[in-house]
């Protein structure tokens, strides 16, 4: 971002600041200065007016020019061809010093005397405009003859280049910047003067606009006629700092006054448009394809906010002016999501251009006025502003944040000074309305910095570093911890931890029946094809570790992941998923180097051991198709579902090359990570007794655990289900056996005590489940 020194005072006052002053200021309230050039014409350059001019009698390209220097006329050979009668130029006359050892003499060219040189924009320091002369006009101040240039304060210039971070672009103008340093001096802005000559032209004579109702562009539209318009050499010599000039004055108008005010302004000749039947130019907004606000005439013209195009001529010097906002968090999520390709005006508007466009089109038709436009008196409008955020702040949060206690009056000058409404609601509190401007301002935190930018950093006072040791175990320091348990007890029981991408392969995820996350919701830009959405389960991955594995020779496998996972709307889940593939044990003497291949309950009690107790239930539904039908359980913590154990489906094993493959996925959260609590145990002699009874094949052994845990009996210590028989006898049955452990915490079981426990486990059995003991 540039600003010069003169075009920064014409919005506030700044006479009495040096400029080395003010780029401390700018560095100390966080608009770090890139670099200072200052601008200053060379002595005895003057001004001077051509009072004649005639060709060369003996060269084509000279003319022999009679310049008015005030005190007298000078003859002056010049080459330049846009030399003429009339116009008041910079003379550099004998003796004049340009640099570069570049003296101004007495010389003959071709046999005619010259006495000094019309000097060009870039022989005395300034930006180049033309191929020519430089033209002078009273923009830069009453034009004097004789008067030396360097005299003339708007032609010697301070320029300050700006390095600007993404979030301010309120400073992407030099009222932006003016407005900061307001702030910082407690000086008040310059009120603008928007007088325009008065005329009997109406908008509606020229101009109808026909909007959408869903266009997300806020727009103020003008017309006027530039026929008589000519771009004062002042705003020329600025769009030349900014290297922007393009020697078309409709369009380094709109750069000049866009750069001046912030506001994103736009032109369009009038022959751009279709018009009625009335000879009213209809200018069209609507929506393209993409959702974005589109001006069309004849043609498409442009996208609001997005990309102007070429502003083309109008020969009767008729022009559309346009001034347009969109919000910058809006704009760029949609340029994000539609890759949209931008022009050079997108910089500004996805930073946050002024959204003030009164001020930016006041401007433009006040200047423009002075410089021999018409305006035509309305405008057409769209300009519903937001209603501003707000935001309670606490004093003390503040002051706590900054290291230092400043007084409540101090917070609420500085806020009010950077545009802030501030009202005060409490004792310590503080409710600000944050300026339309000011869109990166979203939190306290973020105030917190306005204020300390503008005290300044080098005035917070240094305090030694305090420690205060508190309490600081909360949600994630727990489960921190229950992921560190988790961890090493799976290690304990034999499985490797892996970390795999969060990311999966659609198509994988779709043949084996996975849920997936929505397409709208997919990413934008994957990895690679085979990563192209998000996980919504850790086993698939875990399975393809197996794979490649396997086919490295190893006969054994297992792995557990600790990570997220995503449903179709892409809400996140923590999950500890396992997989085991293969022996369950390596070779040894024990299994005469023939070890067997895993079973489900071995996996899982090494699940069980790993997350601890929980129970089985057949699956109600099965989730996908890695899921075994036959050889699965719903795993159940105080009769809540939060995973299941099953065994790899067989079409599954086959298109990895596994063998026998278990797999397991568990809710993290579901977990316990209760602490160990200590309980009395008996001293006295435990018993054991097995119970073998006759059930239906159809009936699941919930419903006898069920029956069983029911039974209040405090001699019933444990019990479980050691064996399964079934034979021709027993036909559509099967006998359970079931081991049960009894002891009592006050004496030794006798007899006659086993015998009750037992006949109430029986009786219990028999008059819920009509169950009874095998013969």
């Amino acid at each position: 971002m540039i600003v010069t020194r003169n075009w920064l005072q014409e919005y506030v006052n700044i006479s009495d600041i040096s400029t080395d002053e003010i780029c401390k200021t700018l560095n100390s309230i966080g608009l770090e200065v890139d670099s200072l050039n200052v601008h200053r014409i060379p002595s005895k350059v003057v001004v001077g007016k051509v009072l004649e001019k005639e060709k060369h009698p003996d060269a084509d390209k000279l003319n022999i020019c009679q310049v008015d220097l005030g005190n007298e006329v000078v003859q002056i050979v010049c080459g330049a061809k846009n030399v003429d009668a009339g116009q008041f130029v910079p003379v550099a006359v004998v003796g004049c010093d340009l640099g570069n050892d570049f003296k101004i003499k007495k010389a003959k060219l071709r046999g005619v005397e010259s006495n000094g040189m019309i000097c060009s924009s870039t022989e005395i320091g300034l930006p180049k405009l033309n191929h020519g002369i430089l033209e002078l006009d009273e923009s830069i101040g009453k034009l004097s003859l004789g008067k030396e240039l360097k005299d003339y304060p708007l032609m010697n210039d301070d320029i300050i280049e700006i390095d600007l971070t993404a979030n301010r672009g309120d400073c992407l103008s030099i009222h932006g910047v003016a407005r900061e340093l307001a702030a910082f001096y407690n000086l008040r802005l310059i009120e603008q003067d928007f007088t325009v000559e008065p005329n009997d032209l109406g908008i509606g004579q020229i101009l109808e606009v026909e909007s959408s109702n869903n266009i997300d562009s806020k727009y103020i539209y003008k017309a006027t006629d530039m026929k008589d318009f000519k771009m004062p050499v002042l705003y020329k010599l600025r769009i030349g700092i900014l290297e922007k000039f393009k020697e078309c004055d409709i369009r380094d108008f709109i750069t000049y006054v866009s750069h001046a005010t912030g506001v994103i302004l736009n032109a369009y000749a009038r022959n751009d448009f279709k018009t009625n039947k009335s000879d009213i130019a209809v200018l069209e907004i609507k929506k393209d394809k993409q959702g974005f606000d589109v001006v069309s005439g004849k043609d498409k013209l442009s996208t609001m906010c997005i990309e102007h195009g070429e502003i083309n001529i109008d020969k009767r010097g008729e022009y559309i002016i346009e001034a347009s906002y969109m919000d910058p968090e809006l704009l760029s999520k949609k340029v994000f999501e539609t890759k949209r390709k931008t022009g050079e005006i997108y910089y500004r508007s996805s930073r946050g251009s002024e959204p003030y466009l009164e001020f930016g089109i006041d401007s433009f038709c006040c200047l423009a006025s002075r410089a021999g436009a018409k305006l035509y008196n309305g405008n057409e409008s769209f300009n519903d502003y937001n209603e501003k955020h707000t935001l309670d702040v606490n004093i003390n949060k503040i002051n706590s944040i900054i290291g230092q206690n400043i007084e409540k009056v101090t917070i609420e000058k500085i806020l009010s000074s950077l545009g802030f409404t501030v009202k005060d609601v409490a004792k310590e509190v503080l409710s600000l309305q944050i300026p339309l401007y000011r869109h990166d301002i979203k939190n306290i935190a973020d105030v917190t910095e306005e204020i300390v930018r503008i005290i300044g950093i080098d005035n917070i006072k240094a305090k030694p570093l305090a420690i205060d040791e508190v309490n600081r175990v909360n949600q994630t320091s727990l489960n921190l911890i229950k992921r560190n348990r988790l961890r090493f007890k799976a290690i304990e029981n034999g499985f490797y931890e892996t970390i795999t991408y969060v990311f999966s392969d659609k198509e994988k995820l779709k043949k084996y029946s996975i849920p997936t996350v929505k397409t709208s919701l997919d990413i934008l830009n994957p990895i690679v094809k085979e990563l192209d959405t998000f996980r919504t389960t850790i086993s698939l991955n875990l399975i393809e570790a197996c794979a490649n594995n396997m086919k490295l020779g190893f006969r054994s496998t297992a792995f557990f992941e600790i990570g997220k996972i995503f449903d179709n709307n892409r809400a996140e889940k923590s999950v500890i998923s396992f997989v085991f593939s293969g022996q369950k044990e390596s070779e040894s003497v024990s299994n005469a180097g023939k070890p067997q291949n895993i079973e489900f309950f071995d996996f899982a009690k090494k699940i069980l051991n790993t997350i601890g107790k929980f129970d089985l239930a057949p699956l109600k539904k099965v989730p996908n198709d890695l899921v075994h039908p036959y050889q699965n359980g719903a795993v159940l913590v105080d009769g809540k579902e939060i995973g299941f154990i099953s065994k790899l489906h067989p079409s599954v094993a086959a298109d990895y090359d596994l063998s026998d493959t278990f797999i397991a996925e568990i809710g993290f959260d579901a977990i316990k990570n209760d602490l160990t609590k200590v309980q009395s145990y008996s001293k006295f002699q435990s018993s054991r007794k097995d119970l073998s009874i006759v059930v239906p094949k159809t009936m699941d052994y919930k419903k006898i655990k069920d029956v069983i845990s029911s039974i209040e009996d405090e001699n019933i210590k444990q019990f479980n289900l050691i064996d399964i028989y079934s034979d021709e006898k027993l036909g559509n049955n099967e006998s359970l056996t079931i081991r049960f452990i009894l002891q009592n915490n006050q004496k030794t079981l006798e007899e006659e005590d086993i015998s009750s426990t037992m006949g109430k486990i029986l009786d219990s059995l028999k008059e819920k489940l009509n169950l009874t003991l095998r013969d």
